[in-house]
Order: C-alpha cells, then structure tokens, then sequence
C-alpha cells in the first residue's frame, strides 16, 4: 500500500469513509458486484463499483457518489442506508463491514503516525463498542450533552458535522436526532435500516431512515420544535371523565392555561383551556368537563420546524408535541417561542452593539494606514474589521497607551478573546441556549466601552 494510501486511510477523522477509500486501502475492487436484497417484496437490486469510487446500477447504469444514493433510487424508498444495504457478492459481507475493517485499519496505524486530523482511537473505541450493543438490540442511552462530551463538545457548535461523520462510520445515528431536541434530551444510539425489512416508523432499535450524504434534505435548518425544554419535557393532562375540580387544581398548582386531554399516551382528545371552562359553565351550570374540552387542537412532531409551526401557535396560543414514538410527550407555547428566540437574538445584539462601539473608538483615534499595519492584511475601511482585528489593534501597547484608558491592556484583551469566540457561535446560530454568563459578560463590556469609548 502507497504512502498516499495509508494517509488517506489514516486521516478519517472528521469525515466520512467513501467507497474510494475501501478501493485505496485494497478492501474492494473496482468491478466488484453489489447485491440488495429486500425480503419482505422479494425484490433483488444490483450494481457494481467502478474504477473512480461510484456506485453503478445495473442494468440501467445510473451512477451514484454514495451507496445510499444508490439504494434509495434502485428500490424508490425515502431513505436507506446503503453500507449496510449493499452486499458484496464475491465476499459475502455488507459495505459496512469493510468499512469497519479500514477503520480498525486506521486505528492501528494511529499510534505512530504523527499527522493531523488522526481517526480518533478513542472515540472509535467507544462507538465501536456502542455498536456491538446496537447490533444486540442493547442500544447505549446518553443525554445528548453526555454523547457530545465524548468528542469533547459542550454543544452543538462547529464540531457537529464531525460528531455526524464519525457515527456514520459506525452505521450509528441516534433515536431521537440529537440535533432535534435539546441538550438534556435522551437519545439511542441505534443501526440505521439497510432497508432489507423495512421497518415501520416506530420500529425499536432501528432507525428507518439514514443516508450517508453529507447534507441531508431531512436535516434542520433552523429550530426544531424538539430544541425547546417543554417540547419533550413531560406533559400534564386529565382524562375525559376527570372532574372540573381536577383540572382546575392541575392548572393552578402548575400555573398552566390549558391542559391536554388524553384517553392514552397517543389518543389526543382535545384541550381544557381557562377560556373552555368558562364557556362551558356559562353556557350550563351542571356542565361536565367533557363540554370544555376543545377539540382543535394542534399535536406536531418533535422535529418539526418552530418556524413551520409559528402560525398555528399565532393563532391557538399552543400547540402539543409527540415524540419518537408518537406519544404525546409535551407542549409548545407562545411564550416558550419567545423565551427561544429571545436567548437567540440577546446575543447577536449584545455583539453588534459591541462591534460598533469597538469600531468607533478605532475609527476615532487612528487613521486606516495605521490600523492596516496593526492587522498586518488589507484593509480598506474600518468597517471591514473583525474582532480578531480589534484584539491586534487595541492590544498594541502604544495604542493602548494614546488611548489613556485607565485600564489593565492584557485583561481587556483577554476579555476580547473571550468575546471572539462568543461571536463565533453565536453568528452560527446554534440551537443550543448560550452558556451561563454569557450574556452578562457581553452587557457589562458594553457598559465599560460606553463609559471609557466617551473618554477616546
């Protein structure tokens, strides 16, 4: 095996393995026929591999970059995993087994190979070891912050797609999405379906649906439904035969103003509502609760988008939400929407008034020649700088100087690299609230920079 072989065998770490890995490491052929066998209609697809890594249809001879792709358009489904659906005739094993094989391959490699972006031994370790559960129908369980502390994450930030890549390696994904829901939802790590069964929606330890495509249109864009705490969180509620003492004493003792009416975990009957009651008992004064309960009502899933669902909390004031397995497992309100996009925007404002502010004492006391040479890059106007170009300025010692700020340089800047990274999350919009303090960090700069910004 060539040099150039070994280190792209070796540097999987953050990406994820492609067939043209397995034909580099010597694992498969160019040639070799694939098979996709599904039982339960007793339909056999074929294809073969070619020389440059894709997958090729036969008999009509469409080519696809990844199995996935190409299971999903031989056999109409929405989505497959194509690795674990794809066998390889002359060795009887999935694509998924030899992609195993190269990972075990890198991990053997790793101890003496000093390059970046290395396979994780440690990470490959755990989520071989998860997979080994997940094939014995034991599926891990984690909290989503506790899967992303494996990766050394503390949220759903840049290392994101890297958390994806590695579990798609394994032919993990977990159940719920951990990108839908929030950081101390609980999720499975589970195998994703080869498609062969074709297991209904809710079928336990086995995800339907999963492609090895680097950006899926199943993929989120904004805020699920699932990212806000009362989503998932527990749902209070009262049978259809409860009494109006019942309700009422639920409503008050949790200060809610409604209530879901169950007859089950998933029979959503309606909802008892402050505004219900009264109507109800207006109308007759021996009204029973069954008269209040409000039949329209809205049961989204968990991984809906919040934007989507805006208008049906516009108009009903709430709306319920069912988990993974259609259980009515929380409610959504306009006011936690508000709270949400609230933790979202106080940030991104925070930041702006800071990168004006920053901008204006700059702009006050240097000219732009002088600026270009402290950022050492083209600059054309002051507002092309970044934080990173206000550290470099600002933490200038003479600069520092003519600004006669009565201040400590070295803190301020440190202060500013804190920020920075700040700013970078934040602009990446992630669903994750920020951290404790952040906010307060942000208002009490701002508050320091209005009062010596005046004195520049």
């Amino acid at each position: 095996m060539g040099d150039e072989s070994k280190r792209s065998m070796y540097l999987l770490g953050g990406r994820r393995v492609q067939i043209r890995d397995l034909l580099d490491a010597g694992l498969l052929n160019p040639g070799a026929k694939l098979r996709f066998r599904r039982r339960r209609v007793g339909v056999t697809h074929h294809a073969e591999i070619t020389v440059t890594g894709r997958v090729r249809l036969i008999p009509d001879g469409q080519e696809f970059p990844t199995p996935s792709r190409a299971a999903m358009v031989a056999a109409g489904m929405r989505a497959v995993d194509g690795w674990l659906a794809w066998v390889v005739v002359e060795l009887g094993r999935p694509l998924d087994a030899l992609r195993q094989d190269l990972l075990d391959r890198a991990v053997a490699t790793a101890a003496d190979d000093p390059r970046e972006e290395p396979l994780d031994v440690r990470v490959h370790e755990r989520l071989r070891e998860a997979r080994k559960r997940a094939d014995g129908n034991h599926p891990e369980e984690f909290s989503v912050r506790e899967l992303l502390k494996l990766w050394g994450a503390k949220d759903r930030g840049d290392q994101i797609s890297r958390i994806e890549a590695d579990l798609a390696n394994h032919g993990l994904v977990t159940s719920p999405s951990f990108r839908k829901v929030t950081l101390d939802a609980t999720v499975r790590l589970i195998v994703g379906s080869s498609g062969a069964e074709e297991p209904p929606a809710a079928a336990p330890g086995r995800a339907p649906a999963v492609t090895d495509d680097e950006e899926s249109a199943e993929d989120p864009v904004g805020l699920t439904v699932g990212n806000l705490r009362s989503a998932l969180g527990g749902l209070t509620s009262v049978a259809p035969n409860a009494s109006f003492d019942e309700a009422v004493t639920k409503m008050l003792l949790n200060d809610f103003s409604q209530l879901a009416v169950l007859n089950g975990p998933r029979n959503l009957r309606g909802a008892i509502t402050w505004r219900s009651i009264a109507h109800a008992r207006h109308a007759a004064a021996d009204a029973k609760l069954t008269d209040a309960i409000e039949p329209d009502v809205v049961a989204v899933r968990y991984d809906k988008e919040l934007i989507d669902v805006l208008p049906d909390l516009q108009r009903t004031g709430f709306v319920f939400v069912r988990d993974l397995e259609n259980v009515v497992a929380g409610i959504v309100t306009t006011a936690d929407v508000v709270q949400a996009y609230g933790e979202m925007a106080m940030p991104f404002f925070q930041i702006g008034e800071l990168d004006r502010s920053l901008r204006r004492v700059i702009a006050r006391n240097l000219g732009l020649d002088q600026v270009v040479a402290l950022c050492r890059r083209p600059v054309r106007s002051f507002d092309e700088l970044s934080m990173g170009d206000y550290q470099r300025v600002l933490g200038d010692a003479q600069t520092w100087t003519d600004l006669g700020w009565p201040l400590d340089r070295s803190t301020f800047i440190e202060r500013l690299d804190e920020i920075r990274n700040i700013r970078n999350d934040v602009m990446h919009f992630k669903p994750d609230p920020p951290p404790v303090g952040t906010i307060d960090r942000l208002r009490k700069l701002n508050s320091l920079l209005r009062q010596y910004g005046e004195l520049s």
